[in-house]
């Protein structure tokens, strides 16, 4: 079974593989082959993440079937307000845009895209469940969030792809808390999302294209990402 993959490099010093078919399936590595091979193995820990769910699932697929075909390389670099290049400390990046992003997205892949970021906030909430107002907010070494920073930024972070496109409400109605600030963000992307079905529509944005494919596959993503990293601090 032959599974799509765009390669983003010099994401933070690493390579990331996106499994463009399956938004939140991604694997990281030291370079380009590193993650494309890393990710095979994350095929089946998201088709075994997909199962756990809904076990009438939409993947499924012997192990030794996988065959990864690079779609697209990235290569992150750096910009300055006027958009001219720029180092790492004083730009920002561009991060990455493939050829299959400009594909609309079907309403088939925004109903199991509505379920993968449903799945992704309850193993969100569940890593947290539980904690003492201590423990999320506890600093940590080379860290720059706590575990509570964490949420936030989570919630910051889907709110911001969504005003990419102008599918946000005003910066200022962002919760303070949060918990709120995580239930107000994805009750508007469900809202919006299945709106998008079909839509052909990409912009240029502070110089980075987005659309509403590549939306949905950095939010779940983002959300399944920090979902571990919530579990490496604790």
């Amino acid at each position: 079974m032959i599974f799509q993959a765009g390669i983003e490099n010099n994401n933070e010093g690493r390579s990331i593989a996106w499994a463009l078919e399956h938004p939140g399936c991604f694997a990281y590595g030291t370079n380009t082959n590193g993650a494309a091979l890393n990710l095979e193995t994350a095929l089946n820990a998201y088709a075994a993440w997909i199962y756990r769910h809904e076990p009438k699932t939409w993947l499924s697929f012997a192990e030794d079937e996988i065959q990864v075909e690079i779609n697209g390389v990235w290569d992150v670099y750096y910009i300055n307000d006027e958009m001219d290049k720029a180092g790492e400390v004083d730009g920002f990046s561009v991060e990455s845009f493939f050829p299959y992003d400009w594909k609309p997205l079907t309403g088939l892949e925004i109903e199991h895209g509505l379920k993968l970021l449903d799945w992704a906030r309850q193993d969100l909430l569940k890593v947290v469940e539980g904690l003492s107002e201590a423990k999320m907010n506890a600093t940590y070494t080379a860290e720059r969030w706590s575990i509570k920073g964490v949420l936030g930024h989570v919630a910051g972070a889907e709110w911001w792809y969504l005003e990419r496109l102008d599918l946000a409400f005003p910066r200022e109605q962002l919760p303070e808390d949060p918990f709120d600030r995580l239930k107000k963000v994805r009750r508007q992307l469900n809202t919006v999302l299945p709106k998008l079905e079909g839509v052909k529509r990409v912009v240029g944005v502070d110089g980075e294209l987005w659309s509403p494919r590549k939306i949905l596959r950095r939010a779940v993503w983002h959300e399944r990402d920090h979902v571990e990293h919530i579990r490496k601090l604790l």
